[in-house]
């Protein structure tokens, strides 16, 4: 069949989930059978996340193909399994960047560049995905921010473009906020109504379907008056209501009939509901886990999107170890060596967390050592890695001046050092090594064991500095072991202490490929470390 679009926008205000429900459309398509992407379209004018703070804008995700992304591509993977690439990540910056040059190239044969038709035209060209021959049944375009932006608009014309010009093709749907006034003790439409027939309207689009974010239930009543207002048929009025976890969403959208409606709009027969059996074990395991186990995370963003994959990646394999995941933010900035004890009291494991910049970096350092000589099991990940093998260079091998030469350019024993690639970099976007690498594992070793006894494993980075060779020796004389080398360029991607239970640090990501049918074996090792360290109550 022809290629089928379907496009997701928000509105009243922004973080209502549209990630999650782009993800949840596309797992229900997906469990029909049907080949799937899901792509996310930001009106900012970077050209990628790469260099946004964390605090403002959550986690970089990384692509295979080393894009730095939208946080909302890890659910697409994490709800799908699918591997995102460049393609599914689309900015302004890079629709306006892409339009200048071809300008300066004299492309347009001395036209006068408008927003419309060439920025909404190339808009037009990247959510069609021309060029690229893939075979998807069904495209998902989320358009990130709140319809009514500024800065949204040429991506709403373009999709009101499209919308005629693919006809049946196309199913538009518009998520927004059902706000409850406790005072009134009342749910209100009004902002839906506005969101849809003021702002949506008037850019020209109807939605087809309309899913309403709701912290109360909605009724029928409430429903029928919705549809009745915003021109929209009653069965394609779902509801979002807030969830004990983001991973009933696709459940709670099958059983209202959301994939079953955006079938029709298409002209598709529906047919037998899918019964999604691994997905619903899954949240079966989910329900039944009741014993808790906490774990901590060392790093200074306190901010819960700022490591939403290493979330992630922690919950599910507590899940699938049986578990329920308490995690705790742990600011590395307040650590100090009186006060270690008492912020890592209590946790059955430790996660020193990946980052930049030398904020924080000592607190860090502290809590490797404490986990270390406390035999606490500590996952450490990019810099996370990196303080613990500074910190074994300060306590173990006796440089008590070693550090890394992105914090300290001086230091006469830099553990870790910049890349040899990278020390003749000046542009800071996109340009550290990203994207998935091949890694070589020493066999025996524990991670090994955790990725079921395979040689040679695939991940993602984003990181310019990495372990310094020249130290290597000591280190394995003294018990640190270097069990995983990229076998192109012999860089070190993990160290562990074997004589430990469970003290790993590894270069990469691994968080960014942990998915809900397939958690990270990194996660499910760690995670079962932490389990055997504590006494069940």
């Amino acid at each position: 069949m022809d290629t089928k679009y379907i496009f997701v926008t928000g509105g009243v205000v922004s973080s209502l989930g549209k990630g999650i429900i782009s993800a949840s459309i596309g797992k229900l398509l997906q469990a029909r059978g049907y080949k799937v992407t899901i792509q996310k379209f930001d009106p900012y004018i970077n050209i990628d996340p790469g260099t946004l703070n964390p605090y403002e804008h959550g986690e970089c995700y990384v692509t295979v193909d080393g894009m730095e992304t939208d946080l909302d591509l890890g659910h697409y993977e994490r709800f799908t399994g699918i591997h995102t690439t460049r393609n599914n990540s689309i900015t302004t910056g890079r629709i306006y960047k892409t339009v200048i040059d071809r300008e300066r190239h004299g492309d347009y044969l001395g036209k006068t560049i408008q927003v419309v038709p060439h920025i909404t035209d190339e808009i037009k060209r990247r959510m069609l995905r021309e060029g690229l021959d893939e075979g998807f049944d069904f495209v998902i375009t989320e358009v990130g921010g709140t319809i009514g932006d500024i800065e949204s608009a040429p991506f709403m014309e373009a999709i009101r473009q499209l919308r005629w010009q693919l006809g049946r093709d196309a199913v538009c749907v518009h998520l927004t906020y059902v706000p409850y006034l406790k005072a009134a003790q009342e749910l209100k439409t009004k902002p839906t109504q506005h969101s849809v027939v003021k702002e949506l309207q008037g850019m020209g689009i109807q939605p087809d379907i309309l899913v309403l974010r709701t912290e109360r239930h909605l009724d029928d009543h409430l429903r029928m008056k919705v549809a009745s207002f915003c021109n929209v048929d009653l069965e394609c009025v779902v509801q979002s209501e807030d969830m004990p976890s983001i991973y009933e969403v696709p459940v709670s959208m099958q059983q209202q009939g959301l994939d079953a409606a955006i079938m029709r709009k298409i002209g598709i027969p529906v047919g037998e509901t899918p019964v999604m059996k691994p997905w619903r074990d899954f949240l079966d395991k989910q329900r039944n886990a009741t014993r808790e186990v906490h774990v901590a995370l060392v790093g200074k963003y306190d901010l819960q999107d700022a490591y939403k994959s290493i979330r992630e990646s922690l919950n599910l394999a507590g899940i699938y170890n049986d578990v329920k995941m308490k995690i705790h933010f742990i600011n590395s900035e307040h650590i100090t060596p009186q006060n270690v004890a008492s912020q890592l009291s209590g946790m059955a494991g430790v996660v020193i967390c990946p980052g930049f910049g030398t904020r924080g970096i000592e607190g860090k350092i502290i809590a490797a050592e404490y986990t270390r000589t406390h035999d606490i099991p500590t996952f450490g990940i990019c810099l996370g890695m990196q303080m613990m093998v500074i910190e074994f260079a300060r306590n173990v091998l006796g440089y008590k001046d070693a550090n890394s030469s992105e914090m300290d350019t001086q230091t006469p024993h830099n553990v870790i050092d910049m890349m040899e690639e990278q020390k003749t970099i000046t542009q800071m976007g996109g340009t550290m090594r990203l994207g998935a690498y091949e890694c070589e594992l020493v066999k025996g070793s524990r991670v090994y064991e955790a990725y079921g006894k395979e040689t040679l494993i695939k991940e993602r980075h984003r990181h310019r500095y990495e372990f310094n060779n020249v130290y290597q020796a000591e280190y394995e004389q003294h018990g640190m072991k270097c069990v995983g080398i990229n076998p192109a360029a012999n860089l070190v991607e993990i160290v562990e202490i074997p004589d430990k239970k469970w003290y790993i640090g590894t270069q990469f990501h691994p968080e960014y490929s942990s998915t809900v049918l397939h958690p990270h074996p990194l996660f499910m090792s760690f995670i079962k470390a932490c389990i055997d360290g504590t006494v069940e109550a």
